[in-house]
């Protein structure tokens, strides 16, 4: 297996690259996902310009035509020379990761092949492949911790010769994380209305910054979960400036709710612990956020999670009979089940 981990891909782009001709590329960050495909394709030495040499493929050509991408593998270019194969919107598509296989075993001698998928779980069929085999680089593309956020900061500070305080460097972070192509593009566009300023002050960040962060059920789910209420409104204040329906968010902690119920239940009928259930009722669940549920599946019983459930999907039903009431709706249910966490959890 050669995983390209986030710390490791500035190095591996430098110095390994080379030696792979296939990539899966994949990730809830679907920007640092288009622009590490990017970075790859530019390494290979295809010309990007020649039609011949870069053939690009949306999934939807490989599922019309599952011999698609080894017709495109095999074939020559019209002038000679080196191929790139670059696959965009991919899944677990039968088509393709049968096509992988087959190359995982004979990898190419004349082409180079990039996959992008999105958020891929642990154990699906298009990992599963890739994972297996020293002839594929699989680059994960998770959304970028505070490291991250700060090292495109410093590099695009340095690539205009900016400064920037401290203060300002701490609102703008905050503002920053959940795609990288929007993170990026929200500081070129700082920079360039601070294009003549000998510094930027944190005053400049609250003018023209927007909130590039995740706009992410999972991030309000967590957050009511947690029982932390400021994290739970600023959460849900960035759903409602992303114009993404609040209702949506009551569905996905519905949802939640129902699968921690199934979860408990497991505990109680099995005499068994929440980490035990994990492994068989969480696998979808990211890895990032299996301690919380973890936590909520201690706090909790199976009746009272059925109950907030029934709550929460009581408020859906009263949101689309009194839309105009959505947003109020969603936010005292929602706040509600918050504060019964944080008291849950406080007695743990």
């Amino acid at each position: 297996m050669a995983e390209i981990k986030s710390h490791e891909f500035e190095s591996f782009l430098q110095k390994s690259v080379r030696f792979y001709r296939i990539f899966v590329i994949f990730g809830p960050d679907r920007g640092l996902v288009a622009e590490r495909a990017a970075q790859i394709a530019e390494s290979t030495g295809v010309d990007l310009t020649d039609s011949f040499a870069l053939i690009r493929l949306d999934i939807g050509d490989i599922q019309s035509d599952p011999g698609r991408l080894m017709d495109e593998v095999n074939s020559f270019g019209l002038f000679g020379g080196e191929k790139l194969i670059w696959i965009r919107g991919a899944a677990n598509e039968k088509g393709l990761v049968d096509a992988l296989q087959f190359l995982s075993e004979t990898p190419p001698e004349t082409s180079h092949v990039i996959i992008e998928a999105g958020d891929l779980k642990k154990g699906s069929a298009l990992r599963k492949v890739a994972e297996a085999s020293r002839a594929i680089a699989t680059i994960p593309c998770y959304q970028d911790d505070a490291r991250a956020i700060n090292a495109l900061i410093d590099a695009e500070l340095a690539a205009a010769s900016q400064r920037i305080t401290p203060a300002a460097r701490e609102a703008l972070q905050e503002s920053l994380g959940g795609d990288r192509i929007a993170s990026r593009n929200e500081i070129r566009k700082l920079l360039l209305y601070c294009l003549h300023e000998p510094m930027i002050d944190e005053q400049h960040v609250i003018e023209i910054i927007g909130d590039a962060s995740a706009i992410s059920t999972d991030e309000v789910v967590d957050a009511v979960l947690s029982g932390e209420p400021d994290a739970f409104l600023h959460a849900i204040q960035k759903i409602v400036t992303s114009k993404t329906p609040v209702f949506l968010v009551l569905q996905s902690c519905m949802r939640q709710f129902q699968q921690l119920e199934q979860m408990r239940n497991e505990m109680e009928e099995r005499q068994s612990q929440a980490s035990q259930v994990m492994q068989s009722l969480g696998r979808g669940i990211h890895f990032r956020r299996k301690p919380i549920i973890e936590r909520t599946l201690r706090n909790w019983n199976a009746r009272d999670l059925s109950r907030e459930a029934s709550r929460i999907q009581s408020a859906i039903l009263q949101t689309r009979q009194k839309q105009a009431l959505e947003d109020n709706l969603a936010l005292q249910t929602l706040l509600a089940t918050t504060l019964q966490s944080a008291r849950r959890n406080r007695r743990a």
